[in-house]
């Protein structure tokens, strides 16, 4: 595997550790995490969402996003943007997600 997508997947896997605070689901299988590119400099920016507009745990989760992306080797500069379009519904969870949550 290429250095580009070890990278890739060392970000996805980090991703995977960072949990809402009020759900026991991490917010990659939840569907939040929209995108996320890797520049050649070792940028990395992500689009997310939120379960809700007026989430209380939103500084939260972008600051962890922030800090456990960062901390992956070879990542410079985490760039976080919320986005609410398209907006987040229950069917862009994983199928493990909706199995935790008892949505299955």
């Amino acid at each position: 595997m290429n250095e580009f997508l070890e990278k890739e997947e060392a970000v996805l896997r980090m991703l995977k550790t960072v949990f809402d605070p009020e759900i026991p689901v991490n917010i990659y299988d939840l569907g939040l995490i929209y995108k996320v590119d890797l520049d050649e400099q070792g940028g990395c920016h992500i689009d997310m969402t939120l379960t809700a507009p007026n989430c209380p745990a939103a500084d939260f989760l972008v600051e962890d996003v922030r800090q456990k992306v960062g901390s992956v080797e070879g990542i410079t500069a985490v760039d976080v943007q919320i986005v609410f379009e398209p907006e987040w519904t229950k069917d862009m969870m994983s199928e493990e997600a909706k199995l935790e949550l008892g949505f299955l």
